[in-house]
């Protein structure tokens, strides 16, 4: 029995523990302890130290010497209990905290207001979105993951309390301090987002701060300049404004902010502010509420408080009282713990210090805030304190995973409010002519330049309204983009009465997308919504906002966000139509698809060395994984004379990837629909063939080079002078006349019958001596006859028409020259042996420029962007962007190895992995994986285990071909190996 009374009163002890720490915010699992620690601190300080704990006076980084000199001053003398750091940078901030920490008896309770975390970057001002973008958000996971990681930012600074979250339930449109601040109208909302960031932040260990009590949301003044007045009901804000602060008490909320605002439904006295009402802040707050956690005052120095003249509170008078101290005791008396960035705080706690001796305040109060504080102080580890490491500072302040969050916080808030059929996401790309015109006051260069990856895009502009309509009528998609600042949540966001009237009348003759980075309200500013198509809400136009609402827009990420608030007549809180992506290409960051960064950027250092060892002039470089481009880059120079950095909008000589990038896709295409058959012979398809020694030669064997032709025949050298080895007159013209109409170069035009003796001659050629695998280009110079004979069309319009256009894939062509400036496109070489000039926008390979540029085997163009487009469609089993351009069954049958056994790797048309230790690849990727490479450097590679995109472009041919160092150092194959070791999933 007395052992069953000791068990009994262990598990009461445990209980009693246990549910201490729920009842108090400010509890720690060890309460005991805890309590301990605040007894004796508490006991050990005099009645004036302990009247400095209840200040937290503002600290500024960037001050100079002198300024901070008087708060170490305050430290020493006054015994202040914290400091709030506004204004500077962390690094600066750090460095000052240790000195500040190391200046008093007892350390400093450090707040902060870092409502979106912190940032040390030179392009990013905050860490995370504004609170109005949270709120579009509908899961509250991933706000709950932005609190936690701004608690660590928190921590990582010194840090313990974050005023945040805004709880504020922003109903009025024109509030001018809330806004973008609050998550939105809706309460429950708001509610849930405010409890699931105090939790990620708590979790972290910073103590969160729910504000403005009683509630800041519908105000038409700025609290920093007068008093404003909320005029509800009391039953309507205990129902509304106060319905998130009563979740977030129950569920651990450690401190409030109470506001300085006029709520005569609640104060009584006219012009009272909230701030030192005993009635808001202890009868409706501590006793209604229940609320024991830390109480804070909003900055004292505000308006709605130090302009407060002539009022009295329990028996205290004030007059004239901005100076005197008399508001930090009118705030103490009305039940606050802490004292805010008081005006003077020496004058302040003399006040304070004055009315203890007096009896005005008590012991029992006095030990009560004084309490709290060290409660605070110990739950953060005040007891135990060591200053913030400054080794690596930025870098823990800058994480990937912080860029990560922000990423999906963005993809997930981007809210389409209006989607008139279904014209969002932008398919069928090959009807689309589209256009980009710009609005407000700050860049959309971003969001063009991702526009620009999924079609062509051009930015219209025109001093007057009437010539931008005139140039908007060789479109039928406009894009248009009202972009604000984001600099910080309070910058301007309405649209001007001309930009209204500009896009209206662009609306009232156009299909138009309009995309709004400023926060929702702007909305309110349009009348008339008949004419616009779809409406595209993306908060803010940060970099990040820019990117996902491009992406957004061609579907290549869903769009899943809510509006948090009403916006004018059109659009409620909530509204938000949402679609699914259509697989098209998505760019962001590595770790979002289980790839290391890190370990990821040591590409660069091959690519980088490649480049300076002359191995090529330039490159392109593109990874993506899961759909999502993570890794484009650009190194080096158009040539060594590095006139012209290489750019993404470069297009290079793809060589012989254009075997499937334009002739494999048409002709599985054909075989898809019972055209042809793998198993079809040269002598069925082709009448010519019937009689050849070809004859028998099966689509498969000849595509997977197993067929015993030769692997290339010189068509050039038979058309050169044999004496001069130079272009013989019989053949060539250096200008186009009659019959002479084939351009080589523009100086150069070969006789056009030409073209027939070079099928006549590979129909003609001796076959090999016996079956072995050997690569040919001959296959597809036959299959280009063949196919435009069949299409009654050239290659080039065949693969544009079929493919290119419909893909967005509008870097992509033959005779490159025709569509883009020279400075757009790489040289390949400067030839001494054909053609006597540098070979600029024509294609590299001998035998396609005698065919007029329009090889079957070689002469596309185009950059890394595009090539990733089309071998992402090979690896999604022929579907992308919202069409199926293959079935699953067909791209399986063009990606086997039939000849396996054979020794031989090949795929029908694809290049395979090695069988042995050499091969196409770095050995170290999936058998299933496929692609192919190119004379000119080129290489470009999928493999659907790892669900992983490669290319690489290059000109190592310029300025001669000479020896190929990118496949001797296997440059392409290393940079494959270090892709596949950055892989952490």
């Amino acid at each position: 029995m007395r052992y069953l009374s000791l068990i009994c009163l262990c598990f009461c002890f445990q209980f009693n523990c246990a549910q201490e720490h729920i009842d108090n915010p400010l509890a720690t699992k060890d309460p005991v302890k805890q309590q301990q620690w605040v007894d004796s601190v508490y006991n050990s300080m005099t009645v004036k130290e302990r009247i400095g704990q209840l200040y937290m006076v503002q600290v500024m980084s960037e001050n100079n010497d002198v300024v901070n000199n008087k708060i170490v001053d305050l430290i020493k003398n006054e015994h202040i209990g914290g400091v709030i750091y506004s204004n500077g940078g962390p690094y600066r901030q750090a460095v000052l905290n240790n000195n500040l920490q190391a200046a008093s008896k007892l350390p400093l309770l450090v707040g902060m207001d870092a409502e979106w975390g912190l940032s040390m970057r030179l392009d990013s001002t905050y860490a995370f979105p504004w609170n109005m973008t949270l709120g579009a958000i509908s899961e509250n996971k991933l706000v709950e993951q932005t609190g936690r990681q701004i608690g660590e930012h928190c921590k990582r600074l010194g840090v313990h309390f974050n005023f945040a979250p805004v709880v504020d339930i922003n109903t009025n449109p024109k509030n001018p301090i809330i806004g973008n601040r609050s998550f939105g109208e809706d309460r429950d909302n708001v509610t849930e987002k405010g409890l699931a960031f105090m939790k990620g932040m708590q979790d972290a260990g910073v103590l969160a701060n729910a504000k403005h009590f009683p509630g800041h949301g519908d105000t038409e003044d700025d609290s920093h300049k007068t008093l404003p007045s909320v005029s509800f009901s009391e039953k309507r804000i205990d129902s509304i404004e106060l319905y998130p602060y009563k979740k977030l008490i129950n569920e651990g909320l450690s401190s409030v902010m109470v506001a300085h605002l006029n709520v005569p439904s609640l104060e009584k006295r006219k012009g009272f502010p909230s701030s030192l009402s005993k009635h808001i802040v202890t009868d409706i707050l501590k006793d209604r509420l229940g609320f024991k956690g830390l109480i804070f005052t909003d900055a004292l120095t505000m308006k709605g408080a130090a302009d407060y003249v002539e009022k009295s509170v329990d028996g205290v008078t004030t007059k004239n009282v901005t100076k005197g101290g008399e508001i930090d005791l009118m705030a103490f008396l009305a039940g606050n713990d802490v004292m805010l960035m008081s005006e003077n705080p020496q004058k302040g706690i003399a006040k304070l210090l004055g009315a203890y001796n007096e009896g005005i305040i008590t012991e029992e109060r006095l030990a009560h805030s004084v309490k709290k504080i060290l409660m605070a102080k110990y739950k953060v580890g005040l007891h135990d304190y060591s200053p913030v490491g400054l080794y690596d500072l930025a870098n823990d302040l800058n994480r990937i995973k912080d860029d990560v969050l922000y990423e999906n916080l963005m993809e997930n808030a981007i809210t389409v409010v209006k989607n008139k059929s279904s014209l969002l996401p932008l398919r069928d790309l090959e009807t689309k002519k589209v256009a980009y015109v710009e609005l407000g006051n700050s860049s959309g260069s971003v969001f063009l330049d991702e526009l620009k990856k999924y079609t062509k895009v051009h930015h219209i502009k025109g001093e007057k309204l009437n010539d931008i309509i005139s140039k908007l009528q060789n479109y039928n998609t406009v894009v248009v983009g009202f972009h604000k600042s984001n600099a910080n949540p309070w910058e301007k966001f309405k649209f001007s009465q001309q930009e209204l009237a500009w896009l209206y009348e662009i609306a009232r003759t156009n299909t138009v997308v309009l995309d709004v980075f400023a926060r929702p309200y702007a909305l309110n500013d349009l009348q008339s919504i008949e004419n616009i198509e779809a409406i595209v809400m993306s908060y803010q136009n940060s970099k990040i906002a820019q990117e996902k609402s491009a992406q957004l827009i061609f579907g290549a990420i869903g769009a899943k966000g809510k509006l948090p608030v009403s916006t004018g007549p059109f659009f409620p809180v909530g509204t938000g139509e949402t679609y699914n992506s259509i697989l098209s290409l998505s760019y962001g960051l590595p770790e979002r698809v289980g790839i290391d960064s890190k370990l990821l950027s040591r590409i660069d250092s091959v690519a980088h060395h490649a480049v300076n060892q002359r191995m090529t002039p330039g490159i392109q470089l593109l990874v993506a994984r899961k759909g999502k481009v993570i890794y484009n880059k650009n190194f080096g120079y158009h040539t060594y004379e590095k006139k012209n950095k290489i750019d993404f909008d470069d297009v290079f000589d793809v060589a012989s990837l254009t075997k499937i990038l334009a002739t494999l896709p048409i002709l599985m295409e054909l075989e898809q629909q019972g055209s042809v058959s793998l198993d079809s012979k040269l002598g069925d398809l082709i009448p010519e063939y019937k009689k050849s020694n070809k004859k028998n030669i099966t689509l498969k064997r000849m595509l997977s080079h197993y067929a015993q032709l030769k692997p290339w025949i010189p068509f050039y050298y038979a058309t050169l002078d044999s004496v001069t080895k130079k272009p013989d007159p019989k053949y060539y013209r250096t200008k186009k006349e009659g019959d002479f109409n084939v351009e080589v170069t523009n100086t150069l035009f070969m006789r056009s019958d030409y073209q027939d003796s070079i099928q006549e001659i590979i129909k003609e050629s001796e076959l090999l001596s016996r079956l072995r695998y050997r690569y040919s280009d001959l296959p597809y110079y036959i299959l280009k006859d063949y196919l435009e004979g069949f299409y009654d069309k050239s290659l080039d319009e065949i693969t544009q028409d079929r493919y290119y256009k419909a893909l967005g894939a509008n870097y992509t062509t033959y005779n490159p020259r025709r569509k883009f400036s020279l400075k757009d496109i790489v040289p390949t070489e400067v030839d001494n042996y054909f053609r006597y000039k540098k070979v600029h926008g024509y294609v590299h390979d001998m035998g396609a420029a005698m065919q007029g540029g329009i090889g079957g085997h070689a002469g596309i163009f185009s950059n890394a962007n595009d090539v990733a487009k089309i071998m992402q469609m090979y690896l999604q089993k022929g579907f992308y962007g919202g069409r199926r351009y293959f079935k699953s069954e067909t791209i399986n049958k063009f990606n086997t190895c039939y000849y396996c056994e054979s020794d031989n790797r090949r795929g029908i048309g694809f290049d395979k992995p090695q069988l042995g230790e050499d091969g196409p690849t770095c050995g170290c990727i999936s058998m299933t994986s496929f692609g192919h490479s190119g004379f000119t450097g080129t290489y470009a590679w999928a493999d659907p285990e790892e669900e992983i995109v490669y290319v690489f472009l290059a000109n190592r041919t310029y300025p001669e071909a000479g020896k190929n160092l990118l496949l001797r150092e296997n440059i392409r194959t290393e940079i494959q190996r270090l892709i596949y070791e950055a892989i952490i999933d």
